[in-house]
């Protein structure tokens, strides 16, 4: 008998080959990705490096990456109130794994 349970998708965590997908396939993650990692941390100063990409496109790229937990949003309770991303462990060794598949060229 199968266990039905095989078949059943938690749309909370997504599996690692939708996140890949969702990641590779858009224009812009790589991109915002590379920008984290060199230090470029807020959304004003990546939607400035970007050029053409739009501050909705940009906070759904970063809502998505942060789902996936390829980066993380910190909140800073300062005057004025700002955010900023960083990687996550997990965002890292993906990064790192970018790299590898980029050296393959």
């Amino acid at each position: 008998m199968i266990n039905k349970e095989i078949n059943i998708l938690d749309v909370a965590h997504p599996s690692v080959a939708q996140m890949v997908e969702s990641v590779i396939g858009c224009k812009w993650s790589l991109t915002i990705i590379e920008l984290i990692r060199k230090g470029v941390n807020r959304p004003g100063k990546m939607e400035h490096a970007i050029a053409g990409l739009s501050a909705k496109v940009l906070n759904e790229r970063l809502h998505k990456l942060s789902h996936f937990g390829v980066i993380e949003k910190r909140v800073f309770a300062e005057t004025p109130p700002h955010v900023e991303y960083y990687l996550t462990d997990f965002g890292g060794r993906f990064a790192d794994i970018l790299d590898a598949i980029n050296a393959l060229q």
